[in-house]
């Protein structure tokens, strides 16, 4: 991992700075401690890689340098994080764009990005996923689609969003439920009417 760091001790010391100069989003001290060697790869002590902790912080400057730096757009922590899915949490399209340009996947099993951007309500990235060719139907691990999880949250510019992209609003949950069943047990009428405008039937 280190090329110029001799003792471990420097290298700890290194570690905690680098880990502290992404937080603060200081670029210019980032580039200098790769340039002596710190791995674009090193990741915090729970497994979240620097440039996953630069796009949930929405450091656009250092997410670019990080992937100019061979830094993985593909790698996922032990939670199953991508960088793309902290962006899309967040709702930051220009780091999105930036991770998808550069090889970011915008689907795979387990939880995806479209299924962060449908919980924080992010409509432009969701859509910006789908013209990526981002699975709008997708269940995540707890057998909610997108449309289904912007249903629980009541996030109606995300529901948009996905009903514009034609989001099957037939799709079912674990327990049979759907977007409608779920918008309707909340009492989220506009959101119900959304949903029946799009197709939704009881």
């Amino acid at each position: 991992m280190v090329l110029y760091i001799a003792s471990s001790a420097s290298f700890g010391q290194a570690y905690e700075e680098l880990l502290k100069a992404v937080e603060d989003g200081h670029t210019k001290s980032v580039e200098r401690l790769l340039d002596r060697g710190l791995d674009p790869n090193t990741a915090d002590p729970k497994g979240n890689t620097i440039l996953m902790m630069a796009a949930r912080l929405g450091h656009r400057e250092l997410v670019a340098l990080l992937i100019k730096r061979k830094a993985s757009v593909t790698k996922r922590s032990p939670f199953g994080d991508t960088a793309l899915m902290m962006a899309s949490l967040r709702g930051d399209l220009e780091i999105a764009r930036l991770l998808v340009e550069n090889g970011a996947e915008v689907s795979h099993r387990g939880w995806a990005p479209i299924h962060y951007a449908a919980f924080e309500n992010r409509a432009e990235i969701i859509r910006y996923l789908i013209a990526k060719g981002a699975d709008k139907d997708a269940l995540a691990p707890n057998g909610y689609s997108a449309l289904m999880l912007a249903a629980r949250g009541g996030h109606v510019e995300a529901a948009k969003g996905l009903l514009y992209e034609d989001a099957d609003v037939r799709v079912k949950g674990p327990k049979g439920e759907t977007a409608l069943s779920i918008a309707r047990q909340r009492g989220m009428s506009d959101f119900v009417d959304l949903l029946k405008r799009a197709g939704a039937v009881e």
